[in-house]
């Protein structure tokens, strides 16, 4: 806010041209091109001279936010200028950012992909998915954790030999489904009876109380259901494994996006993009990345520019996120990893709108 304080409302405009005009072409931008901008716009009542933009360029450049490259006659917007960008978009008596500003073919888009969905693991699948393409970045959902949930009601399914289908579903509304490998080759019947022994015995237990369970009941049991609890155990474990952020289900589809925006003609811009898609990789650190910057409890979309605090490899990105909510709950997390030239209301707008979609379609699955 102190950099808002320090600019005129007529700079203010300006900047938000500069920006505007970079993000869209990623050249730095001169004075006439603002001027044309203004022109087009009808912004101003009167028409402003370019050489009144050129002072305000440079006061805007004295105060931080517009550098000028050796090479360039024009600026570019520093990171504290798309900062005050995206507060100026969310202020005011008319923000734009708000889900209903998003383009109608957007919102039609969102709804065609997530027509038919249903349980939050697959709407949040789709959901990385739709943010990827809508903002050409990288698209980014998290599940919540499983562990202070309660459990509602597991099935399992045989797939194939060795192979079954297990299906979790929490007393929150969250459903996890996983496909799973197993040393042996338990019979329908057996699965049946796993998956009645997990909820006649466990339903509204925690994660982690239903998995110490079972163990103390196999370390004491010696009787003809130790094999029973055997196969349980086996099952349970494989079916929500590890625990805090092991149990939460990351999404992340778009890195090519990513790349494609990354200059790699260097060696240090190739070595950093590698520890960037490593990152990318280690899905356990979106969580971290995500945990910090995001509280379920906030309302609305944020935006987070100092990513390279928490994760030096994505130094010169940008998180726009917001929790995925059903009411007061909060079900996982939903966002957009990209470059700082990104389509900042068009992003923030189509995460809020893909946020309204995620509580509507769980209310209507209640």
């Amino acid at each position: 806010m102190a950099d808002a304080q320090r600019v005129t409302a007529r700079q203010q405009a300006i900047l938000s041209a500069i920006i505007e005009s970079y993000i869209e072409f990623g050249e730095p931008v001169g004075s006439g091109t603002v001027a044309e901008s203004f022109a087009r716009s009808q912004a101003e009542a009167a028409p402003i001279s370019s050489a009144t933009i050129r002072n305000e360029m440079a006061a805007l450049a004295d105060v931080g936010l517009l550098e000028q490259p050796h090479t360039s006659a024009g600026r570019v917007p520093t990171a504290r200028a798309f900062r005050l960008y995206v507060e100026e978009l969310m202020r005011g008596e008319h923000p734009r950012i708000n889900a209903t500003r998003l383009p109608a073919h957007s919102r039609m888009a969102i709804d065609s992909n997530f027509a038919g969905l249903a349980g939050t693991q697959e709407l949040l699948q789709r959901t990385s998915h739709v943010l990827a393409t809508l903002s050409s970045g990288v698209g980014l959902a998290v599940t919540a954790a499983l562990d202070g949930d309660l459990l509602e009601h597991v099935h399992f399914s045989r797939l194939a030999a060795r192979r079954v289908l297990a299906v979790v579903v929490m007393r929150s509304g969250l459903v996890r489904d996983r496909v799973l490998a197993l040393e042996q080759d338990p019979s329908l019947r057996e699965l049946e009876t796993a998956a009645r022994y997990l909820n006649e015995n466990f339903r509204g237990w925690s994660v982690e109380r239903v998995r110490a369970e079972i163990a103390r009941r196999l370390e004491q049991e010696r009787s003809e259901y130790q094999q029973l609890l055997a196969t349980v155990q086996q099952l349970w474990s494989r079916s929500l494994p590890g625990s805090g952020v092991e149990t939460q289900g990351v999404y992340v589809e778009g890195v090519a996006n990513l790349v494609d925006s990354q200059a790699v003609a260097r060696h240090e811009d190739r070595e950093r993009l590698r520890e960037l898609l490593s990152a990318l990789e280690a899905k356990q650190r979106l969580v971290e990345l995500l945990n910090a910057y995001i509280d379920a409890r906030q309302e609305s979309v944020r935006v987070v520019f100092d990513l390279a605090e928490q994760a030096p490899e994505m130094a010169g990105l940008v998180l726009i996120a917001a929790p995925a909510r059903v009411g007061a709950e909060s079900f996982g997390t939903l966002g957009v990893i990209g470059p700082k030239r990104m389509h900042y209301e068009n992003t923030m707008n189509a995460v809020s709108y893909i946020a309204n979609v995620f509580d509507r379609m769980m209310h209507r699955t209640d």
